[in-house]
């Protein structure tokens, strides 16, 4: 039975600095746009330091070279797009998803934690201020763009739950990805650990609150999707962060989907969240699922705060 997702991928980004790193994320991204027919911008931001001799057209033919590099030889190719552009690449990534309308950004971090720690990254910055979900990768992952007979592509997708609008969004990506490459969905929520939570006579017994936690995860699965999918549920006590990177690891998890403002993973502190701390560790890509913002175009060029 085919599952009316309300998400759909037409339109992909992929920022790309022209090395094997970034091409990495290229993978991901065509294999998403070979998936679901959609078209595939591949961005390069020439920097202002960059040499005399680097021009336009050599950034653009190293653009082609890697797309074509990477595309499937069977099934029809994908419509895709070169853009090269002089500015910063943070402003410019999350300006030109929104000019085209974007429905999902792929893009690699290099995961530098000291630099990161302090200054953040291209790919933490673009996760603030991006109008669209925005999929990171990374050079230490368990990679699926490669399928095999034994392991099918995308075979384990995690959401993070905590209940928040955003988590919803993050089901409902996840659900959308699971359809598309038949995956095992996973479901996480974290309770508060006993220390954190403290004691009293008023509260839930932590046995009623995992019971909750579990029962509230079930309900949030579509009734539909339980015909085509395989879903399993876990609910742990501690920090979030640490009991989804453990789960994440236990159960080789292929991809991490989490919503930007829940209360357990939101932005509102990114560095130092949850959310910040599974970008930076996770052994597999993370998917930072957050509502259109089609206006962020115009605030980005004014210099506004989304």
């Amino acid at each position: 039975m085919k599952w009316n997702s309300p998400i759909f991928l037409e339109r992909i980004l992929c920022p790309s600095d022209l090395t094997e790193e970034s091409d990495g994320a290229l993978a991901y991204a065509i294999a998403l746009a070979e998936t679901y027919r959609a078209k595939l911008f591949v961005l390069h931001c020439v920097q202002a330091e960059a040499p005399p001799d680097y021009v336009r057209t050599n950034a653009e033919k190293h653009l082609r070279q890697a797309v074509l590099g990477k595309l499937s030889p069977v099934g029809d190719p994908i419509h895709w797009e070169a853009i090269v552009i002089e500015d910063d690449p943070a402003t410019a990534i999350a300006r030109e998803a929104a000019a085209r309308s974007a429905d999902l950004i792929v893009m690699r971090s290099r995961r530098r934690p000291h630099a990161a720690a302090l200054l953040g990254s291209t790919a933490e910055a673009v996760c603030r201020i991006a109008p669209c979900p925005v999929l990171v990768t990374h050079p230490e992952e368990r990679s699926w763009p490669e399928a095999t007979p034994a392991r099918p592509l995308l075979g384990k997708v995690l959401v993070a739950h905590d209940f928040s609008d955003c988590s919803e969004l993050a089901m409902s990506t996840a659900l959308s990805l699971a359809q598309e490459f038949q995956s095992e969905l996973h479901l996480i929520h974290v309770l508060p650990s006993p220390a954190e939570r403290g004691s009293s006579s008023t509260e839930p017994s932590p046995e009623s609150e995992f019971q909750e936690a579990a029962r509230r995860l079930d309900n949030s699965i579509p009734a539909e999707a339980r015909l085509w999918c395989e879903f399993r549920i876990a609910v742990r006590a501690g920090q979030p962060y640490r009991e989804i990177l453990a789960y994440a690891e236990q159960e080789k998890i292929d991809l991490i989907c989490m919503g930007m403002r829940g209360a357990g993973f939101g932005m509102k502190a990114l560095f130092g969240s949850n959310a910040d701390r599974v970008l930076r560790q996770a052994p597999c890509p993370v998917l930072i699922a957050r509502p259109r913002k089609p206006a962020v175009a115009r605030l980005v060029s004014n210099g506004g705060a989304i």
